[in-house]
């Protein structure tokens, strides 16, 4: 568990440093803006790998399960599931509606995805994991607010990007679904 919440520090922690605009520009002038982005990605990156190197090593040596999620949880899950793969399928698409009306379609993903994996994830881990990505995607939307930035623009019309992210998202979410148990050990969806 130290592994995968070390991970979750730094990877958390420098996207709410990048969000604390006077830190970050004082560091920005002092290393350079290339210097900075290369610094942040390699922090987040780093705290990626002990998150995923953490998770596996506390699946397999430290599980310890709170509570048991009811049976229909993971009909949710992928309920969510289909809706967070739908927004990052908006992520760099032409302005449709749908990218207009979630702004941000990374961090509602983001946001979906930790919701759905809270609900049907009952073991400290996970409910640690989880909700730690749950908790930032929260403080990040308000960081935005706060900041002014208004995020994607929405289109008038359901659009032709729009059934293109729909097809793309849905294409993601089956192809999940059948992946999981490879990945992550846990059939998602009797087919």
């Amino acid at each position: 568990m130290f592994v995968l919440a070390l991970g979750l520090v730094l990877t958390l922690g420098v996207h709410v440093f990048a969000s604390l605009r006077g830190p970050r520009g004082r560091l920005v002038e002092r290393i350079g803006a290339d210097r900075y982005r290369g610094l942040h990605s390699l922090v987040a990156a780093f705290g990626l790998a002990l998150i995923v190197w953490g998770f596996i090593r506390y699946r397999a040596y430290a599980w310890d399960q709170i509570w048991v999620p009811p049976e229909h949880a993971r009909d949710v899950t992928w309920t969510l599931m289909w809706f967070a793969l739908v927004s990052l399928a908006c992520m760099y698409g032409k302005p449709s509606r749908i990218r207009g009306w979630l702004r941000h379609p990374l961090l509602a993903a983001v946001t979906l995805w930790s919701l759905a994996h809270l609900i049907s994830n009952g073991d400290a881990g996970g409910m640690l994991l989880f909700g730690a990505f749950f908790v930032w995607s929260i403080y990040a939307r308000f960081a935005l607010e706060r900041r002014g930035d208004p995020g994607a623009a929405p289109s008038a019309a359901f659009t032709r990007a729009d059934a293109i992210e729909l097809v793309v998202g849905t294409v993601l979410w089956a192809a999940l679904a059948m992946l999981h148990p490879y990945f992550a050990g846990v059939v998602a969806i009797d087919w």
